[in-house]
C-alpha cells in the first residue's frame, strides 16, 4: 500500500531514475557490443528503472533501495576513490560523486521512513 511521502522525494528519485538511465545508456552505446563495460552499462540503466518505480511509489518500493545503496557504495570505492585522487578522470569522478549523493539520499530517506513506520 503507498503512503504519504515529505515533498521532494518523488522529484529526488525521479532524477535518480534519469541519471542512471542517461549514464547507462551513454555507457551502453560507447561499449562494443557483447562486453563487460556493455553488460555493466545495461545494470546501470535497469537500476534507473528501479528508481522510476520507487519515484511513484517511495513508501511500497522503499526496500529496493538497499541493494541500490550497496551498489552505489561499491562504485564509489572502486572507481571513485581512485578518480578524485590527482591523476584520476575528473569525468569519472564527477559521474561517481552522483553516485554518492544519491547513496546518501537513499539511505536518509530508509533512515527516515524506518523512524516512521
Amino acid at each position: 500500500m503507498s503512503g504519504a511521502v515529505p515533498g521532494g522525494w518523488k522529484a529526488f528519485f525521479w532524477l535518480a531514475c534519469l541519471y542512471n538511465l542517461v549514464i547507462g545508456l551513454g555507457a551502453f552505446l560507447a561499449a562494443p557490443w557483447g562486453s563487460p563495460d556493455a553488460v555493466s552499462a545495461v545494470l546501470v540503466a535497469c537500476f534507473g528503472i528501479v528508481y522510476g518505480l520507487v519515484a511513484r511509489d517511495p513508501v511500497r518500493f522503499a526496500p529496493v533501495l538497499i541493494p541500490g545503496i550497496v551498489g552505489k557504495a561499491m562504485v564509489v570505492l572502486m572507481i571513485g576513490l581512485p578518480n578524485w585522487r590527482v591523476g584520476g578522470d575528473p569525468a569519472l569522478g564527477a559521474i561517481v560523486a552522483g553516485d554518492l549523493l544519491f547513496a546518501t539520499g537513499f539511505a536518509i530517506f530508509l533512515w527516515r521512513q524506518s523512524r516512521h513506520a
